[in-house]
């Protein structure tokens, strides 16, 4: 009887296995509500969502501005917070990209700590940011054959 009983089991299961829809097992997925958990189950499962922020305390409230810096093209918006880092303001970037000092509306002899010049990809200002006939300050992405024509330059220049 036993014997049987083995057989029907393992008929089942083979048919259980057969199935396209069961070959894979379904696993739960766990939401987490506490930051205290995300540890724990970081070490267990693969996956699971978090029911919450879990950088919220990061923003620093005393650096909170409510002064409306909108120009005319967006009265309607305000920047109250932030997270994170601006790629164009906190990392190297040419000059007409900076978040600091926008290309359209601010000086293009302006720049930040972080701006380099575009033509030559050199730290800003670069020997020709000023320059009366070229000024390197003025160079966006349409420049970009005077670029590649600085950087064959440099190329042949170096050893």
């Amino acid at each position: 009887m036993a014997e049987a009983e083995e057989k029907e089991h393992n008929k089942e299961d083979s048919s259980y296995l057969s199935s396209p829809m069961e070959e894979t097992p379904i696993r739960a997925v766990v939401c987490l509500k506490r930051k205290e958990d995300v540890k724990r189950f970081e070490e267990t499962e693969e996956c699971f969502i978090l029911d919450f922020d879990p950088f919220d305390d990061s923003i620093d409230l005393s650096k909170l501005s409510l002064e409306n810096k909108n120009d005319d093209h967006t009265p309607d918006i305000s920047i109250v917070a932030e997270k994170g880092q601006v790629a164009c303001r906190d990392y190297p970037h040419a000059r007409h990209l900076c978040g600091k000092f926008p290309f359209t509306t601010t000086p293009h002899e302006s720049f930040c700590e972080k701006c380099y010049c575009y033509v030559c990809d050199s730290v800003a200002p670069c020997k020709y940011w000023n320059d009366s006939y070229d000024a390197h300050c003025d160079a966006d992405s349409d420049w970009e054959e005077e670029r590649n024509a600085n950087k064959r330059l440099v190329e042949e220049e170096t050893p």
